[in-house]
């Protein structure tokens, strides 16, 4: 099963907005979801499981967040696919393009899921 880690900002309700989607959806059966702050809001040690083995990046850039950009540089320096998704009308940063041209707006977390499962579905891990 394909290990997915899940990045975003602290600035939002990632819990109901990003996690509890995703683990509702049919997305979690086909995919292991590594989500760092569901049980606990201590630090992750998330260069540890890059270097172990991550097979793809998810990252919620809806927002902007100094540790994210810090895994984004690790897991594009080391060749993790990055996946960033950001809600529609965000301002992401032009230097995501730099990391990635997987790029998806998406407006509700259903349309989110959509868009997700469609690019899944044929995306060529490393």
């Amino acid at each position: 099963m394909k290990k997915i880690y899940v990045t975003h900002s602290s600035n939002f309700d990632f819990k109901s907005n990003l996690y509890e989607p995703l683990r509702a959806s049919s997305l979690n059966k086909e995919f292991e979801f590594i989500m760092p702050h569901e049980q606990t809001s201590e630090p992750f040690n998330s260069r540890k499981l890059f270097d172990e083995g991550c097979d793809l990046i998810l990252a919620e850039v809806s927002f902007p967040s100094t540790g994210q950009g810090i895994e984004l540089g690790w897991a594009d320096a080391i060749k993790i696919p990055i996946i960033c998704i950001y809600k529609r009308k965000s301002k992401i940063s032009g230097g995501l393009k730099v990391i990635t041209k997987n790029l998806i707006e998406y407006e509700t977390t259903q349309d989110l899921i959509k868009k997700l499962k469609e690019k899944l579905a044929n995306f060529e891990f490393k």
